[in-house]
């Protein structure tokens, strides 16, 4: 593989030990499960956009699945579940892998409030990992965080992802521009979950 070729995949279905990540549907369902996240003002702090509506969001839906079906795909742009729940589980957050650069994506992920501190962020993490460097043969993942989600932070230093930088005025919104923390991880710095852990 060329450093310009990188696989293209139409059916994202993942899973780790607690959660799955799969593509959205455009579905009433889905719509309301991504308006709890992304409606969230206290969720939508750290994201570069406003909080959304529930039209808003199904508008969203229709660009993810619209997205998807480029070829080649650049973006991915995928619901995530509980595992325990099945096939049909609604997201409790979505994750995002972004095509850039030579074999290089930007990752990043958001939770509905009620899950958080339960780890998910760091499964959600490792299994885009996994999905770039072994499903899409990237070489390598980068982050941006906003320097007051320290929590995101750590969950980036504990995956292997080591910080490069601040990035200053990175981000214009509500009146205020925002630095970002940069964080990379390179296909050779990233450590392989054991066999058999899902």
């Amino acid at each position: 593989m060329t450093p310009e070729q990188v696989r293209t995949v139409r059916q994202v279905r993942l899973t780790g030990p607690r959660l799955a990540i799969r593509e959205f549907r455009l579905t009433p369902e889905d719509t309301a499960a991504l308006h709890a996240i992304f409606g969230d003002p206290e969720t939508a702090r750290y994201l570069p956009f406003e909080p959304r509506d529930e039209e808003e969001c199904a508008d969203q839906i229709e660009l993810y699945l619209e997205e998807a079906e480029k070829d080649p795909r650049t973006v991915y742009r995928l619901a995530v579940t509980l595992r325990e729940d099945g096939p049909e589980a609604l997201p409790i957050g979505n994750a995002v892998l972004g095509l850039e650069g030579q074999r290089a994506a930007t990752i990043g992920y958001a939770l509905r409030r009620d899950t958080w501190g339960n780890g998910y962020a760091g499964e959600i993490t490792a299994m885009l990992c996994g999905f770039g460097f072994g499903t899409l043969g990237l070489h390598r993942l980068a982050a941006r965080v906003d320097p007051a989600n320290t929590a995101s932070a750590r969950v980036l230093a504990r995956a292997g992802f080591q910080p490069e930088g601040r990035i200053r005025h990175d981000l214009h919104l509500r009146d205020t521009w925002h630095d970002s923390l940069l964080f990379s991880l390179l296909e050779e710095e990233w450590v392989q979950p054991a066999a058999g852990r899902g």
